[in-house]
């Protein structure tokens, strides 16, 4: 089915070449030629069908915002990476994903509405990017948000949904790693780790890079009991881990991932990794997050989770989750796998 690989996941020199003087198009941003953009279409079309299938209304936003959207939305500042002014002087930013505009929507649309609400989109976000890196500055999403939702319940109903919508585009061989946002916060919160070394830490856990942690957490210190919880509690994975007893706050954490399994039907649950080291790159996310991973590719295809404070923000306190699958990655491990398949 996926014959064409995105050009930005390329290493090939053809896409390496650089066009002439006027013909050059910004770092991370691509041409879809007619044949990609038919198969593309092909995957949109199937995730659409199973989000409507589960009962979710599509929505269209703006792809510019008031900035203040997203400061509000942020707990440390904007979280919009090109901001522009408007023809009277406003401060506008293009969205980074949809979950902020969306409760946006419900917070002022939909205030009066009964929850929970059940929206669905494919749009286009924008992030920045580090040049000559291969990232995408602007990429297209396919996701859902289910507002005024319990964490479990709503998670259970959101993993479920976007395991279907990948099977339906024909994905195979994918993973679901689960993990708790508050879990590391609160573990840094009890060891008394704030201000540039907490932010350092964070950063080196959004990328998974234990090593850094280890480096990090050695120059600091602590009493050996927190320090050995700082390194070993992001390498903690696996089906196993739900079998112990723990200690607060880690027991927390493994409840409401015993909690989740339980909901989920067995080919759902089959598929999910209990993953304590999975720290959302999204600050809103307060509680269960999830990542879908697939052999062929490096990073993850989907990614969402549960927020409790976000919509407060927009005038309506609920709580929400949420995924967006990368359209453009999933096309490229949809190539990947028929690739394999080919070759056996």
């Amino acid at each position: 089915m996926a014959r064409c690989c995105p050009d930005w996941l390329l290493d090939c020199p053809i896409f390496l070449t650089m066009p002439g003087p006027n013909a050059r198009i910004a770092s991370g941003t691509r041409d879809v030629l007619p044949e990609e953009r038919a198969e593309l279409r092909r995957v949109e079309t199937a995730l659409l069908a199973s989000f409507l299938d589960g009962g979710y209304g599509e929505i269209s936003t703006p792809a510019v915002e008031y900035e203040e959207t997203f400061k509000r939305a942020a707990k440390g500042g904007a979280d919009a990476a090109y901001r522009v002014l408007g023809e009277r002087g406003e401060e506008l930013a293009l969205r980074s994903d949809m979950t902020v505009p969306i409760a946006r929507v419900a917070g002022t649309r939909y205030a009066e509405a009964d929850l929970p609400l059940r929206f669905c989109y494919i749009a286009s976000a924008y992030r920045a990017v580090t040049p000559h890196r291969g990232q995408a500055r602007e990429f297209l999403q396919a996701g859902v948000e289910l507002i005024g939702a319990d964490a479990v319940s709503g998670c259970a109903e959101s993993l479920t949904l976007l395991c279907r919508a990948l099977e339906s585009a024909g994905l195979k061989h994918f993973k679901i790693g689960v993990g708790d946002a508050a879990l590391y916060p609160a573990l840094l919160d009890a060891a008394g780790v704030s201000g540039e070394a907490r932010e350092a830490i964070l950063v080196e856990l959004d990328g998974r890079d234990f090593v850094g942690i280890d480096t990090i957490v050695r120059s600091l210190g602590l009493p050996d009991r927190q320090a050995a919880l700082l390194s070993e509690v992001p390498r903690m994975r696996g089906a196993g881990l739900l079998e112990g007893a723990f200690e607060p706050p880690l027991d927390v954490a493994v409840n409401s991932l015993r909690a989740l399994l339980s909901e989920l039907d067995s080919d759902i649950a089959a598929r999910v990794i209990p993953d304590l080291g999975r720290f959302p790159r999204m600050s809103y996310y307060s509680g269960l997050v999830f990542e879908a991973y697939d052999p062929e590719l490096g990073e993850p295809i989907a990614s969402g989770g549960f927020y409790s404070d976000l919509l407060g923000k927009f005038g309506r306190p609920a709580g929400g989750v949420g995924f967006a699958i990368v359209v453009d990655l999933l096309h490229a491990a949809l190539a990947g796998e028929e690739r394999g398949e080919t070759g056996r």
